[in-house]
């Protein structure tokens, strides 16, 4: 990773500063976490901190909203762009997606051993 994405990608602003540069609501931020348009990490607090990539993506998402889209065409403009990109989640993103799957299983914690099969050789 290039040192300026990786600059951009550090997330060391809390909410606060994210709802000042944004003018958006904790609600509202909260709201597009919930639906998977950012992924903002959790400090050793559990407080959620945010990237300069995230800042972006808030501004991007007002800015479709104003022009008349749902979150759900955010979510395909998101995905055409994802494909078109070929991008990778990077760790942050599939640790957080794990962590809701196993929190939606019920299982996070307790792995369940049947639940996993041996590879097929």
């Amino acid at each position: 990773m290039k040192e300026r994405e990786l600059r951009r990608s550090m997330a060391v602003l809390p909410i606060g500063t994210v709802m000042k540069l944004t003018d958006l609501s904790a609600r509202q931020i909260r709201y597009y976490e919930e639906q998977e348009l950012i992924f903002p990490e959790r400090n050793d607090g559990n407080r959620r901190m945010y990237s300069l990539n995230d800042i972006d993506a808030l501004f991007d998402i007002a800015d479709l909203l104003h022009e008349g889209n749902n979150i759900a065409d955010i979510k395909e403009i998101y995905a055409k762009r994802d494909a078109k990109k070929g991008q990778t989640l990077s760790i942050s993103e599939v640790h957080h997606a794990l962590e809701r799957e196993f929190a939606q299983q019920g299982r996070f914690g307790t792995p369940d051993p049947t639940h996993f099969t041996q590879p097929r050789m």
